[in-house]
């Protein structure tokens, strides 16, 4: 029996980045020896073991056949003589396929650390085509990868196109998308999975709320990048800038300008009403790949209020505390500070404005402040009762808010 760590903590430490898990290999061995060794099985498709002491990974080396379309159209094979080059086959890029023995001996059948230094993303094996899972992977370490100079192989880029063309990419299952997604909103440019799936016809048919923001037009005095999918991929790059790893934050900049899609032709680059309707097709989305209610409600509150956080200081003290109330933002005080995160992803997410400040989050950050410093207490002991308490709290709320100083030059609306 050989036991080789694959995969990800290969690739990390050959990047010089910290490895998060570390997988193992196991050759020549079966899964009653590994039992009897004190591995505990929990693989149900095929044999993955946990180690006794440390709890990690070991899987048998194994071989996949084709037997059916999609992701779980395949049989395996984990028979003591399949090889290690035999299991390093069948994964997806070549810088995921190398290996180390016990000793530290790098075993690298398929170019890996070639493509690593020249910062290359190539599939290892035509059998990539038959896992549409891959695409989307591939997708979300170009979103890793791209701040490092990372590219897609060309061979790759015409496999990805196959895919789409052949429509094996129809047969992946909603929860497969959305776990691809979150996970590639949390890296360090998201901007590259859109990039990925959009120059393979992938995003066309995944996302189509989102492709039909490519080539819509803004105003150039608010948005120098004009077109509305540029402007998208700016944002969902400053999200990641702004609350790494955060795939909420990355979500919401992602949808929410989706209603600028359904803008009449006659009207732009002008957008009235954007706002309400890109609640539709987020709603959509949400149908299509069930992301956590957190995910579909933060959205939809995104979409419609994000213009008017932009125009904070432009707004009447009531109306402010209205926008604390439909956040919710009493009950849930996180609420505030993830939606202004994105409304300042979509404010410095435009050509130029990278490093442009964002005042209004501070002030309503401040008037927040203000507003929830005021407890409903005072006027129960003044002998108020039922909707008397709320109105009479919600009137000290706004003076609270109007008594706040605006910054120079601001209206109060």
């Amino acid at each position: 029996m050989q036991i080789y760590l694959v995969g990800g903590a290969v690739r990390d430490r050959l990047l010089g980045r910290n490895a998060s898990d570390r997988d193992y290999v196991v050759v020549g061995a079966t899964p009653q020896e590994l039992a009897e060794r004190g591995y505990k099985p929990v693989g149900k498709d095929f044999p993955v073991f946990l180690h006794p002491q440390s709890g990690e990974e070991y899987a048998l080396a194994r071989t996949e056949r084709k037997s059916g379309r999609g992701y779980a159209g395949f049989s395996f094979d984990t028979s003591a003589n399949v090889t290690l080059e035999d299991d390093l086959r069948r994964r997806d890029l070549t810088i995921n396929a190398m290996a180390e023995d016990e000793s530290g001996r790098l075993i690298d059948p398929f170019g890996g650390a070639h493509d690593l230094a020249r910062r290359l993303l190539r599939h290892v094996s035509d059998a990539f085509v038959e896992d549409p899972v891959r695409l989307l992977r591939v997708a979300r370490f170009a979103a890793r990868y791209a701040s490092l100079g990372f590219t897609l192989a060309p061979e790759t880029q015409a496999l990805l196109r196959a895919m789409v063309d052949n429509g094996e990419i129809d047969h992946l299952v909603p929860e497969r998308v959305w776990a691809e997604t979150r996970r590639a909103l949390t890296e360090p440019q998201p901007s590259a999975f859109l990039h990925v799936l959009r120059d393979c016809g992938a995003l066309a048919k995944l996302f189509p709320e989102i492709d039909a923001l490519y080539g819509v037009p803004q105003r150039a005095e608010y948005h120098p990048e004009i077109d509305t999918g540029v402007h998208t991929e700016m944002v969902v790059d400053m999200a990641a800038r702004l609350a790494p790893g955060d795939a909420l934050i990355g979500w919401c900049a992602l949808v929410h300008d989706l209603g600028k899609a359904l803008t009449p032709a006659d009207q732009l680059p002008r957008h009235v009403g954007h706002e309400t309707n890109g609640v539709e097709p987020i709603r959509q989305l949400a149908r299509r790949y069930r992301p956590p209610s957190e995910f579909v409600e933060l959205a939809l509150l995104c979409c419609r209020l994000h213009l008017t956080a932009h125009r904070a200081f432009e707004l009447r003290p009531a109306t402010v505390l209205e926008l604390f109330e439909q956040l919710d933002g009493f009950r849930k005080p996180e609420r505030l500070t993830q939606f202004l995160l994105v409304c300042s992803a979509d404010k410095r997410g435009r050509l130029g404005l990278n490093d442009a400040p964002y005042p209004q989050a501070d002030w309503l950050h401040e008037a927040y402040a203000a507003a929830a410093a005021i407890p409903a207490k005072p006027f129960v002991e003044r002998g108020l009762t039922g909707t008397a308490v709320g109105e009479a709290l919600r009137r000290a709320r706004i003076a609270a808010v109007a008594a706040l100083t605006r910054p120079p030059g601001s209206r109060t609306g």
